[in-house]
């Protein structure tokens, strides 16, 4: 994703963060099926921290897009996140 203003001001919101707190940003999506370029902007970078972590999104992202239908928590045994419900 281009390096946008809003982008970047989420990446570095997300970069500050424990795991628990993006996961918790993370499950506030789960529902929302508003769509603006803001939220594209705050979700690409929310997935991008995780990733720069690291960490297998797998569950939720296919590199295309991101499925917010489920809430997700974070295995750190297998440093993967995992939808539950």
């Amino acid at each position: 994703m281009q390096q946008h203003i809003y982008y970047i001001r989420y990446a570095l919101q997300f970069a500050d963060m424990q795991i628990p707190e993006l996961v918790t940003v993370f499950n506030r999506q789960v529902g929302s099926t508003g769509w603006t370029s803001m939220r594209a902007y705050h979700d690409q970078a929310l997935i991008d921290e995780f990733q720069h972590r690291g960490i297998d999104v797998s569950a939720i992202y296919d590199g295309k897009a991101i499925s917010f239908a489920h809430p997700i928590k974070y295995d750190i045994a297998e440093n993967r996140l995992v939808t539950i419900g």
